[in-house]
């Protein structure tokens, strides 16, 4: 069943985001089970909401492919907070598609 994962990574600045994003490329080379990922920032650092098909999913592109850059090269300390729901119901507009930021 697909989840919606949900997460706050406090001290990731938009930086540390675009080094990660650039060095484990996950827009050009897509983590299994991953559907979607939008990220933001607010005051307190990074927020991520993804849908992925399920939380193992998640948490093997994790373990092999972000900590490893995010916590290994990139240095970073603090952990995130990530929690996962089940998935009701998806729409992507007609289209929308590929990557984009604001």
């Amino acid at each position: 069943m697909s989840v919606v994962m949900s997460m706050r990574w406090p001290g990731i600045t938009p930086e540390l985001y675009e080094a990660a994003r650039a060095e484990v490329g996950w827009e050009e080379r897509a983590p299994d089970g991953g559907y979607l990922h939008v990220a933001w920032f607010d005051a307190d650092g990074l927020r991520v909401t993804d849908v992925w098909a399920s939380p193992e999913h998640f948490q093997r592109f994790g373990e092999e492919r972000l900590l490893p850059v995010v916590k290994g090269k990139l240095g970073v300390t603090s952990e995130p907070v990530v929690t996962f729901t089940p998935l009701h119901r998806r729409f992507v507009a007609p289209g929308i598609s590929g990557a984009a930021s604001s």
